[in-house]
């Protein structure tokens, strides 16, 4: 799923910069169309129906709030990007996604586009919560788990799940076809949604046991799973995996 979306900026060099960061760190971004002001922001957002608008606040005719007043009709997420801290209140009033100080940092700008992201997962018309009474009703190889990907999210069967593994502020879950699926989400949150037979061994992993092929102490402790990665076991997991695996 690409989201569509457009830059309103009065200031052709800001926009130039936010177009060159969203293309390199946010490909989740489908940029449709550029407005400097207020006279070309309500046709355009009118015409290309946009889910996403990353917005400057001042500008020439009119400032972002008038753009949303204009719009109220539509729906659409919105980021503003600006230089004035004052309008952090007014912004988060009015619900904005995110809100974001110039210069941009890129990690920011990243978290905000995560953010949307999510947020137009949970209002699309794919049905979680169906996944989650079906998943009550069956058995734990069976179970279903939803992944926000960069791209959109995948439905996958928890039983695929050999390992995921922390990779900032995301996670990449390893899968047993050999793919793996970079996810929009902190390994923590897995550590609270998957239960047994996942296990957390280190500050970095969880693991499905299904896939342990072996447990060594030397070294500390480690784990060789099936697909032949080696995973260090720290100490203050190294009990709770032992308990599982002893089954």
């Amino acid at each position: 799923m690409k989201i569509r979306s457009i830059i309103v900026d009065d200031e052709a060099i800001a926009r130039d910069v936010l177009e060159k960061y969203l293309l390199k760190y946010c490909p989740v971004i489908d940029l449709v169309g550029q407005a400097q002001h207020i006279k070309e922001a309500v046709p355009m957002i009118k015409l290309l129906q946009p889910q996403l608008i990353f917005m400057d606040v001042e500008m020439p005719f009119g400032n972002a709030f008038d753009i949303l007043e204009a719009c109220s009709g539509q729906d659409f997420e919105t980021i503003f990007i600006t230089a004035y801290s004052e309008y952090s209140l007014k912004a988060l009033n009015r619900s904005a996604a995110y809100y974001i100080l110039k210069p941009i940092d890129i990690l920011e700008l990243v978290a905000a586009v995560n953010k949307v992201q999510l947020s137009i997962l949970k209002a699309s018309e794919f049905n979680r919560t169906q996944i989650l009474l079906d998943n009550l009703k069956l058995k734990t190889e069976k179970q279903q788990i939803v992944l926000p990907t960069l791209q959109g999210f995948d439905v996958i069967k928890t039983a695929a799940i050999i390992k995921l593994q922390a990779n900032g502020n995301f996670t990449d879950v390893y899968l047993a076809d050999g793919s793996c699926k970079m996810i929009c989400k902190f390994l923590k949150h897995f550590d609270e949604l998957l239960d047994a037979p996942f296990t957390r061994i280190h500050r970095s992993f969880i693991v499905n046991t299904n896939f342990v092929k072996s447990y060594s102490k030397s070294a500390g402790g480690f784990v060789v799973l099936l697909d032949g990665s080696e995973i260090e076991v720290s100490a203050t997991y190294k009990e709770q995996l032992l308990k599982i695996l002893g089954r």
